[in-house]
């Protein structure tokens, strides 16, 4: 049963009986930001494209088919109340979107340059933006190909064309990051996408340098002989090649988009402290050392909007605590810009060890809690969220992730979108008018509230696309009274202040 619908008080605590709100526009309430309305949270899963690995989950699959498969894989994120996907659309120079540069993936229809019928990329941007869903484009910068074979490759692939600037390394095809002209080609293939489409972010992923094989050096040396001059090893100058694709990017995709985010997952561990006293206390593998990323001076020279260090080992591990690496990590992004965001190993769950236990990433997102640098987490990958092997996921849920969360505000400059109007509550849905939002957000206070609040996560319950003008609230307890609240988001996030509430109780 509707008890009210519109204005009651615009102060007080929420359960203190309404005052008068005359005075007020009938548009919005215009209050300030709640403190609480600052705490805002990635919770992001990787959705792998690579061998299948995710999406779709076989090559030659019909269109169909392939939409509904990506469709569930959002229903999942909305199910646990994550906010962001990071979806592979360039895993090996190749596209999930029509290009001048780079042939069709082979993972859409089976063969590399084939047409898939549609514009998955499109496709992909625009059912994550109507569930209120960040959509980050996620571009591997130097794998050529999967495999070695160049003959299965597209006549129009890089690696075909250009041969010269491709080394055979591991099984697979790498580009050679010391060369001008491959940086130049993952600038443009990001700036085409970033211009063409409505992504949220950029994201790249831990593979640069290829990780190194046992006695295989990475055969690029003549590049070296080349273009090295002035650097006192290879090492020193393969970092300099990494560093110059980061920076340039950033520069790039801010000029074209000042709002679009870029974010990179590295390696875990930059270095050992036994190697640098600036580093962690773990004996593991060293990004800075191994594959000539220096993450840690991306983050200390603002080259970044988003970390996203890899931490896919368990608390207690002797070479790579993950209490110790949340730790550093949180030490590095302190005082800067850039947002800490945690990458999760979901993969792992049921393997040996600590693995076995499905409380073992609840705990770390309640380790994570604890470091107010930390802004979330991402996991990896979608098809484990979606399994939710022995429960993990759905703990998660339980434990940490019971209510939404708004993504971090993507632009520090410009105005909040108008608040939405006209909230009613009519039979179980709440309907309201807006326009050009990209996303409304639900807030619920519990009782009777005031008329005006102002946006406080404690109280979010549900994000919809900027589309949608009505929903239901299917959490809502029977024979409760509750008040509803909507503000409206733009593509940064800036948020609105709330409408007027609507006052409801919950039938039996």
């Amino acid at each position: 049963m509707i008890v009210a619908a519109g204005c009651g008080g615009c102060a007080g605590r929420h359960d203190s009986p309404p005052a008068s709100a005359a005075g007020l526009p009938a548009a919005e309430c215009g209050q300030t930001v709640s403190a609480h309305a600052t705490t805002r949270r990635t919770r992001a899963m990787w959705i792998t494209t690579v061998n299948n690995g995710d999406w779709p989950n076989k090559a030659g699959l019909p269109a169909a088919k392939q939409q509904g498969q990506y469709r569930h894989l959002l229903d999942v994120a909305q199910k646990l109340n994550f906010n962001t996907v990071y979806v592979q659309i360039r895993p090996a120079a190749d596209a999930f979107y029509p290009s001048r540069l780079e042939p069709w993936s082979q993972y859409l229809t089976g063969k590399q340059g084939g047409d898939p019928g549609y514009d998955p990329l499109r496709f992909l941007v625009d059912e994550a933006h109507k569930r209120g869903l960040e959509f980050h484009a996620w571009f591997n910068p130097y794998r050529a190909s999967a495999q070695a074979d160049r003959n299965r490759l597209a006549p129009n692939s890089q690696a075909r064309l250009h041969p010269d600037w491709v080394h055979r390394y591991g099984g697979a095809l790498w580009f050679d990051p010391g060369l001008p002209q491959v940086r130049d080609l993952v600038g443009k293939v990001v700036l085409d996408v970033v211009n063409r489409y409505d992504v949220d972010g950029v994201h790249l992923d831990d593979y640069f340098y290829p990780y190194p094989l046992p006695g295989q050096a990475f055969p690029d040396s003549a590049t070296f002989k080349k273009y090295g001059k002035g650097y006192a090893n290879i090492g020193d100058w393969r970092r300099h090649n990494v560093d110059a694709l980061v920076q340039g990017l950033h520069t790039q995709i801010h000029q074209a988009k000042p709002a679009v985010r870029f974010g990179i997952s590295p390696f875990g561990v930059w270095r050992n402290k036994s190697k640098d006293p600036a580093g962690s206390a773990t004996a593991a593998l060293q990004s800075y050392d191994d594959i000539y990323a220096d993450s840690r001076k991306w983050v200390r020279s603002g080259w970044v909007d988003y970390i996203a260090p890899q931490l896919y080992w368990p608390v207690g591990f002797k070479a790579a605590d993950y209490r110790t690496l949340v730790a550093w990590w949180s030490k590095q992004v302190a005082g800067t810009h850039v947002q800490l965001v945690i990458g999760q190993a979901a993969y792992q769950v049921g393997q040996p060890g600590a693995w076995k236990d499905p409380a073992e990433l609840s705990r770390h997102v309640g380790i994570d809690a604890k470091y107010p640098q930390v802004g979330g987490e991402a996991f990896f990958s979608a098809r484990d969220l979606a399994q939710d092997r022995h429960g993990f996921a759905s703990r998660l849920l339980r434990d940490h992730y019971s209510r939404p969360a708004l993504p971090p505000v993507a632009a520090s400059t410009g105005s909040p979108p108008s608040a939405p109007a006209h909230l009613k509550a009519k039979d179980g849905e709440l309907t309201w008018k807006g326009s050009g939002a990209a996303a409304y957000a639900i807030y619920r206070t519990p009782a009777k509230g005031p008329a005006c609040i102002a946006p406080d996560g404690r109280f979010l319950v549900k994000v919809v696309g900027g589309d949608v003008h009505k929903t239901s609230d299917k959490t809502a307890k029977p024979a409760h009274s509750y008040t509803y609240y909507v503000t409206a988001l733009d593509r940064q996030h800036r948020e609105s202040p709330t409408t007027h509430g609507a006052n409801v109780t919950k039938g039996h």
